[in-house]
């Protein structure tokens, strides 16, 4: 395990957009095709978008209790999105024109969403029904069992799809016939590996939310974890940001951290008390977007120097 260098950095130039729907539970974000920003409103039972000088439109999901969670933008230029409680996968055009398509499995949990290594299909994971799906543009649908419970995913370096398994403590593969080929334990007991992605260097990058720190995992299961300053911060989100470092959301340290590929890391807090920052994206205005779970806020942050 390699520390990283650390420190807490000065304040940064945040800007807080207050969501018109009162707890709305904002979770996840991400940049649309159309220059705006898009977001689940979980509480509120609404897909919002926001503009970058902070103007909202909300649009209320068909059926209640839907619980909308991860959204992404699709290979069809529409937003995709889960719908954990609702059980159901769901697409948005920029005019706000929504479809739904059930799952099979009952009450199987969808969880996360992204777009696959072919570039057109969708795959999303099943938190309670221990399955991995995919989704086509035209909402075919087909979902494959794995051995443990997934969580957040993301299309790794070799091709394949790479996936944490929080609640086991395992990062795992599988590749798009739907075998599980790998399975990895995180060095970490019981550090609930959450939010994946795969960094600059070809490698993968997870966040370790009970074991505060960063993780880094090679494709033939190497691991290096960098500690985050503040305890029991409980890293959630991890994206590669305009300027090439990674950052994340600290949920419980209300904190937007900074790591670069050699391991130093900054932390800015949010202006916000306890507002709970979800999910960090790059916005199309070169400025990273979060959302505040609790503070109930769309919220901008510049990058150093900007």
């Amino acid at each position: 395990m390699l520390p990283g260098l650390a420190g807490l950095s000065p304040a940064q130039s945040f800007t807080e957009y207050i969501i018109p729907t009162p707890a709305s539970s904002p979770f996840s974000i991400v940049s649309g095709p159309d220059g705006a920003l898009w977001f689940t409103e979980t509480s509120g039972n609404k897909i919002g978008r926001v503009t970058t000088a902070g103007a909202f439109t909300e649009y209320p999901l068909p059926k209640p209790g839907s619980n909308p969670i991860w959204i992404k933008v699709g290979p069809d230029g529409a937003l995709w999105f889960t719908e954990h409680v609702g059980n159901r996968i769901g697409r948005i055009t920029t005019a706000g024109v929504i479809t739904e398509y059930p799952l099979a499995a009952p009450n199987s949990g969808p969880w996360n969403i992204d777009v696959g290594p072919d570039g057109q299909t969708l795959w999303f994971t099943q938190v309670a029904g221990l399955q991995i799906g995919s989704i086509t543009t035209a909402g075919a649908i087909t979902e494959y069992p794995v051995p443990l419970s997934p969580w957040d995913m993301t299309v790794g370096p070799d091709g394949a799809l790479w996936y944490t398994e929080r609640s086991s403590n395992q990062v795992a593969r599988i590749i798009t016939s739907g075998e599980v080929t790998n399975q990895y334990r995180d060095p970490t007991p019981g550090s609930g590996p959450n939010y994946i992605i795969t960094g600059p260097d070809e490698a993968l990058w997870f966040t370790e939310q009970w074991g505060d720190k960063i993780a880094r995992m090679t494709t033939a299961g190497d691991f290096t974890e960098y500690p985050v300053p503040t305890r029991n911060s409980q890293p959630g989100s991890i994206a590669v940001g305009p300027d090439g470092n990674f950052w994340f959301t600290e949920h419980a340290g209300n904190k937007i951290g900074s790591l670069t590929l050699s391991g130093a890391i900054a932390e800015y807090p949010v202006p916000t008390p306890y507002s709970v920052p979800m999910v960090l994206e790059p916005g199309p205005d070169g400025a990273l977007w979060f959302t505040e779970f609790d503070g109930n806020k769309i919220a901008r942050m510049t990058l150093p120097g900007q």
